[in-house]
């Protein structure tokens, strides 16, 4: 008789992503215990030589501000002027010191599923430099000054992603929010003609290596999570499922791609009961993960949101107790 060694988390988790029937359903921990984590991020770094001007500086010359236990947001553009584009340097992706410590981040978690994050990407990343009042303005009025500042970010992360696909990792992970409560910020039509074309290039640097694509998007996204799936998304992380109904992304999507999902981060991880949310936890894994797979849990921490540690703890036990 032979006996087969226990799955790692890794081989759960790729299980869970390629829809071939994982032994249970795994766990992604976002901001802490990670030793319950079935999948651990990694990441790129400053320049070796990078100085901050003051708290919160970055490479990219806009001032990060955190004021209220959120994760923060901007406070200077440099781009806001149109005058400084013509002087302005993004980072350099291949610059000294900045994937130096990926290698021990990986080693240090063998049995995890590996994903390395590009932090806020793309659209996101732009509303950054030029401020989001302006971009959006840029969208409407001059597209093509809005596509030179998005050359400036898909180049630099088109870098960062050669390099990452180099080490031992699983996916690539990206992050633009996309939805509002009700619909997509911008156009389909403007979202299929200036951002489907440039995520398509990026997903295939990621394919073509071997690794899964990975694409973290807040609010109401139904309408491009089709076109997302078509250009080669493995998994997709929704933060607040219910904005577009479970029971319609399993429908519209399901069998299509992984869903990465936690219980929603508007009401019920707020002020859910300890029933609503092990009912809703269930609810999720059994209709998104109904395709032999499909479904990875997530957790995070969001006392800033009001989220009570009782109920954080009540989250986690939720989805460990799934397949008991």
């Amino acid at each position: 008789m032979i006996i087969m060694p226990p799955m790692t988390r890794r081989e759960i988790t790729m299980r869970a992503i390629e829809r071939r029937d994982p032994p249970r359903t795994p766990v992604n921990y976002c901001n802490r215990d990670f030793q319950d984590s079935d999948t651990i991020g990694v990441g790129y770094g400053p320049a070796s030589g990078f100085v901050p001007r003051e708290a919160g500086d970055t490479e990219w010359g806009f001032v990060w501000e955190v004021l209220d236990g959120t994760m923060g947001q901007p406070k200077t553009h440099p781009l806001a002027d149109w005058d400084a584009f013509r002087g302005y340097r993004p980072p350099d992706p291949d610059a000294p010191g900045r994937f130096d410590a990926v290698p021990e981040q990986i080693a240090a978690w063998p049995d995890r599923f590996i994903k390395f994050g590009l932090g806020i990407t793309g659209f996101n990343q732009a509303t950054f430099l030029r401020g989001y009042e302006q971009f959006m303005m840029d969208l409407a009025v001059d597209p093509a000054r809005a596509e030179a500042v998005l050359d400036l970010v898909f180049d630099f992360e088109n870098g960062v992603i050669d390099r990452a696909v180099q080490f031992p990792v699983d996916a690539v992970c990206f992050g633009d929010d996309w939805g509002t409560q009700q619909g997509l910020m911008i156009s389909l039509d403007q979202w299929r003609s200036l951002f489907r074309p440039r995520y398509a290039a990026q997903f295939e640097r990621v394919r073509r290596a071997g690794k899964k694509v990975w694409f973290h998007s807040c609010g109401h996204v139904h309408a491009i999570l089709g076109d997302l799936i078509d250009i080669g998304v493995d998994v997709v992380e929704l933060l607040q499922p219910d904005v577009m109904g479970v029971e319609r992304l399993a429908c519209d999507f399901g069998g299509r791609v992984c869903f990465c999902c936690s219980v929603d981060h508007q009401r019920r991880a707020i002020s859910g009961t300890r029933e609503e949310i092990f009912a809703y936890a269930r609810f999720l894994r059994d209709t998104l993960g109904a395709f032999n797979g499909g479904f990875i849990a997530y957790v995070e921490d969001y006392a800033s949101l009001g989220m009570s540690e009782r109920n954080y703890q009540w989250i986690r036990e939720a989805f460990h107790a799934l397949d008991d």
